[in-house]
């Protein structure tokens, strides 16, 4: 029982609080540039299926 109170009381590591902030702002940016994104992703696509019939 003493392992398993050390290990709760333990404040080494990524917290569920800042996991959830990571998130969070990782979602925004996509939401923010999704059009930028989408953009880009088209283009390496394009790009890539255009090369490849080169070949």
């Amino acid at each position: 029982m003493n392992v398993m109170e050390r290990f709760l009381r333990e404040e080494d590591g990524i917290g569920v609080v800042e996991i959830i902030l990571i998130l969070v702002v990782l979602i925004g940016l996509v939401i923010i540039f999704k059009e930028q994104l989408t953009n880009l992703v088209d283009s390496i696509f394009e790009k890539i299926t255009r090369e490849s019939t080169s070949i």
